[in-house]
């Protein structure tokens, strides 16, 4: 849609000073004056950020305050039970390192992308576009032993929808350490008509490094036994080369930020020169100009690989997809507190 088309919709936005969302719902302070700019949730509550009917589209979330992967957000379409999305926010906003801040360029990590951004401070921005008809309902859920702070503003408009709008859905899922040998598996058991928008990944080196990105991706499409899409090694899937650059010249990791790809934070020591630190990797890939569409069926994986074979690390992602109908996830979480990653 181009700007300057008038369509016939309503804007609407929740947020801790408009908990309803509704038209003229907001504030009644004084100028300069804050009533509620936040909310507290308790340990093991659940706190319900939107409620609202359709037709209509989330086009953004903004999260900030606790950041942690203890808060889980979970998405509900057209009435359903069970979630369609559901991830620590802090992974899904692409940052599951949720305990480093400082990057060993120095300063906070920033993830500029088409559709996730983390400014500076860890202010997390969703852009993706969730379409439904009947209803949407979002929540977060706090699994943590401590009652923690959170800012919130979830916007959108009410409007027709257009008849073959698929149902968005994040499937989170972790692996601490990889299972040697096996290739980790990013998203299996995706059922239906559907279109595979893309990827975050949170890599911790154990061991030597040994160049852990020779691992290649592969996508298998409508229960086909071998994959469609192949590609070279996890740097190619992210769009990078060479080991990220520490294959070549300089012999050290170069961050990168692109609209629909990116490594964009490194955490650990010496500044990640050489394959011998225990650095932490934070990677995004965008199908945007690439969607990858299916029929039937979705399976991707990931191999963990080094220069000298299989390897261990931790690996932690989430993956994004479209579906022709509100269905259920299918990975479990673990616990919280199995979800610290340092």
């Amino acid at each position: 849609m181009s700007l300057y088309e008038m369509k016939d919709r309503e804007s609407f936005a929740f947020s801790a000073e408009n908990p309803t969302g509704t038209h003229a719902g907001g504030t009644r302070g004084r100028d300069c004056e804050k009533l509620r700019p936040c909310v507290e949730i308790a340990p093991g509550e659940v706190l319900t950020l939107v409620d609202t009917e359709g037709p209509g589209m989330i086009t953004h979330i903004w999260l900030t305050g606790y950041v942690g992967h203890s808060f889980v957000m979970r998405i509900y379409w057209d009435g359903a039970q069970f979630p369609s999305v559901e991830a620590p926010i802090s992974a899904f906003f692409g940052s599951a390192y949720d305990e480093n801040f400082e990057t060993v360029e120095g300063g906070y990590s920033v993830l500029d992308s088409a559709l996730l951004l983390v400014a500076p401070g860890r202010g997390l921005n969703s852009y993706f576009e969730m379409p439904f008809r009947k209803s949407c309902r979002i929540t977060v859920e706090n699994r943590g032993g401590r009652r923690e702070t959170l800012f919130y503003m979830i916007s959108g408009w009410h409007g027709e929808i257009s008849p073959d709008a698929g149902f968005f859905h994040a499937a989170y899922r972790q692996e601490h350490p990889v299972t040697k040998g096996r290739s980790y598996t990013v998203l299996d058991g995706v059922e239906g008509k559907g279109v595979f928008v893309g990827m975050t990944l949170a890599a911790g080196m154990n061991g030597n490094n040994t160049c852990w990105v020779e691992g290649e991706a592969k996508m298998y499409i409508d229960g086909g036994e071998y994959p469609t899409l192949n590609y070279t090694g996890t740097e190619d899937y992210f769009c990078g080369s060479y080991a990220f650059g520490n294959d070549i010249i300089m012999n050290r990791y170069q961050t990168y930020c692109g609209l629909y790809a990116g490594m964009y934070a490194i955490y650990g020591n010496d500044r990640a020169r050489q394959y011998n630190g225990q650095q932490r990797f934070l990677l995004y890939r965008w199908h945007v100009p690439d969607p990858v569409y299916f029929g039937r069926s979705f399976r991707m994986t990931l191999d963990n690989l080094g220069w000298t074979g299989p390897r261990y690390d931790d690996y932690t992602t989430t993956a994004y997809y479209y579906l022709d109908k509100p269905s259920s996830l299918p990975f479990p979480l673990p616990p919280d507190g199995e979800m610290v990653m340092k």
